[in-house]
């Protein structure tokens, strides 16, 4: 992994460097200024999406969200002579005038094609987010506030071809994902996943790199469970955390915490309906068959489908990892439910929480 974050920014040092024509960011743009109709407007890239310029930062995540079988190309753009800080959750922080760009693309060699490029913009107002999508020539990205779709085929692993209609996110589901206590954030760069060369760790202060970090969620050799938690947290606890989009749910899927109830175990959903598919636990341990998460990962029914926002298609290695997961957890009883007594007929009616 480490071998292919420094490929990448050796790749982007040489094809900038090549094209001695290039602006340089313009570092006033991001840190303020009404949106751009043109991603070309940032000098974020070179004249074509497999151009970065020299001063973007590539990094890589060790278990990325899946967006639909795409192929991420990350970077991180800091202001000169100034630096990243971990925090102390290991969530990395950003000053003012950085940005994170983060392309998307399908295809292998030179049928490769970039879709979409998304920003994010740390300004002293927060952190702003603007999706583009690439022209068919790759001269230039469209700014898309409203979002778009694009239809896109593809081999699946099996050889078979899959085709299916992607989404560009709009702003409002963009701050759907990135809200953590009413504020957008960045989701994936922290300390425990983040891949950088040694040249971009200097640049971060405070962040021990000998702690504990997530494994790949396809591993082989890694434990089964940290495999699974690592894809749950980054496919799901970005909303389903204390903080998150999601928090009504009780249901909290970051990797460090404990299973236990507000992990899935034995947990009833707040709210029956079409998404619980006739199960009565997200997680009844030693049979997904009988659990809400995986029911809900294998569809892409607008009412049903986990994550609901993100992807088009199932991702079917993903879902074969939950199952098999919750398949070797050790069967036990549930929880006794608890006996609710009869209100008196005076009483208020209860007020319940739907979600």
């Amino acid at each position: 992994m480490r071998m292919r974050v420094a490929a990448l920014a050796l790749a982007a040092l040489t094809l900038t460097l090549g094209n001695t024509a290039a602006a340089p960011v313009d570092a006033q743009l991001v840190a303020d200024g009404a949106p751009p109709p043109l991603l070309s407007a940032f000098g974020f890239f070179a004249g074509s999406p497999d151009r970065p310029a020299d001063t973007l930062i590539a990094y890589t995540l060790t278990t990325p969200l899946f967006s639909d079988y795409a192929d991420k190309r990350r970077f991180i753009y800091l202001p000169s002579g100034t630096r990243m800080t971990a925090g102390a959750d290991g969530r990395i922080q950003f000053p003012v005038g950085a940005a994170i760009i983060k392309s998307f693309g399908f295809g292998e060699g030179a049928a490769y094609r970039t879709i979409e490029t998304r920003v994010l913009l740390h300004r002293t107002s927060g952190w702003v987010a603007l999706p583009y999508v690439w022209r068919a020539d790759g001269s230039d990205a469209d700014l898309r506030l409203a979002g778009a779709r694009v239809p896109i085929t593809r081999t699946a692993a099996d050889g078979t071809t899959q085709t299916f209609s992607y989404a560009v996110p709009n702003r409002n589901q963009c701050l759907n994902c990135h809200q953590r206590n009413s504020a957008m954030l960045p989701i994936g760069p922290r300390v425990e996943t983040i891949e950088l060369d040694a040249t971009a760790r200097a640049l971060v202060d405070g962040a021990d790199w000998r702690a504990p970090r997530m494994v790949r969620w396809d591993d082989g050799a890694a434990a089964l469970n940290d495999r699974a938690r690592a894809y749950l947290d980054m496919n799901c606890a970005h909303c389903h955390n204390p903080a998150g989009s999601a928090s009504n749910s009780g249901l909290f899927l970051d990797w460090t915490r404990p299973m236990g109830e507000a992990a899935g175990l034995y947990k009833r959903p707040v709210a029956a309906g079409r998404g619980s598919g006739g199960h009565d636990y997200v997680i009844a341990p030693g049979n997904a068959a009988a659990s809400i998460l995986p029911y809900r990962m294998d569809s892409i029914d607008p009412g049903i489908a986990m994550p609901e926002l993100g992807r088009g298609t199932i991702h079917a290695e993903g879902l074969a990892l939950i199952r098999q997961w919750i398949d070797a957890m050790p069967q036990s009883a549930p929880p006794a439910v608890a006996t609710v007594q009869a209100a008196p007929a005076h009483a208020a009616t209860p007020h319940i929480e739907s979600h």
